[in-house]
């Protein structure tokens, strides 16, 4: 999608003055949000901050309070969406949904992905495949650099693979962005890098990503703009270099911490 035409698109995710309540009390306060197409964007905050609620109210796992005026949430200009339309458009990874599959030992890598097709956790019983949906979960593989497990059982899989299959189902669709929460939950050092680097290659590839973490060097230098939330509020909006200061970081974690910079990647420390 040219410039002019994501000037004049909707934008990707909108949220105007959404509250949420969980649990009895208020875990988004009038959240107000506009992430455009094409734009990528890290959430960042600490636990308890709103974060996964954030995703689920996105997802549709969620919804806010109602309100009179227009509504609080629309994706790509829609405010009402069945749950397989809306992960065509916005691939979703998570810890949940990782969990879910960890635990299909039945599947292979490349049934993972072709499930995306169904929005599906499982291929569909008594159903023929077609020939080409499996070809483009081969090439969805082979995008997430995740190619060489496609006929590996799932079980087989360590967790950094896994997740490469998932992102695999979530590009199958050829969906407008992903949106990624806690994507490196549970890798080790070395899964966490190549992981990273598997979101630059998409970022660079014109798949917009919309990243949810707790860890700064998750926040690759194709990300142009970085949102910190503390309980359930937006803290501070902006390009990574003027949000992420060791003075802003140190006020929303209420910590003394200090932040460095290392060819494009940001580091936290300990003041």
């Amino acid at each position: 999608m040219n410039v002019d035409c994501l000037a004049a698109a909707p934008p990707l995710i909108e949220l105007d003055r959404a509250c949420v309540m969980r649990g009895g009390r208020a875990v988004l306060h009038d959240l107000s949000l506009r992430i455009a197409q094409g734009e990528h964007v890290a959430v960042l905050g600490p636990n308890g901050c709103g974060k996964s609620s954030l995703v689920k109210l996105i997802t549709r796992e969620l919804y806010p309070l109602a309100r009179e005026g227009g509504p609080a949430v629309t994706v790509l200009g829609q405010a009402r969406w069945d749950v397989a339309s809306l992960r065509s458009q916005l691939g979703l990874v998570s810890p949940d949904l990782h969990g879910d599959f960890a635990a299909a030992a039945e599947l292979t890598a490349e049934d993972a992905v072709v499930c995306g097709f169904f929005a599906a956790q499982r291929l569909p019983p008594h159903r023929l495949i077609p020939a080409d949906l499996r070809a483009r979960a081969r090439a969805a593989l082979g995008e997430s650099g995740a190619g060489a497990l496609t006929g590996r059982s799932l079980s087989a899989l360590s967790t950094g693979e896994l997740r490469r299959v998932l992102i695999a189902r979530a590009l199958v669709h050829g969906p407008q962005a992903l949106l990624l929460d806690e994507p490196t939950a549970g890798l080790d050092i070395v899964a966490r890098r190549q992981f990273v680097e598997t979101l630059r290659g998409l970022a660079q590839h014109g798949i917009g990503l919309v990243l949810v973490t707790h860890h700064l060097e998750e926040i690759v230098p194709e990300i142009g703009r970085v949102v910190l939330l503390r309980e359930g509020r937006v803290f501070a909006d902006g390009p990574p270099a003027s949000v992420l200061t060791s003075a802003r970081l140190s006020a929303l974690y209420g910590q003394p911490l200090r932040v460095d910079r290392d060819g494009g990647y940001f580091r936290l420390g300990w003041a």
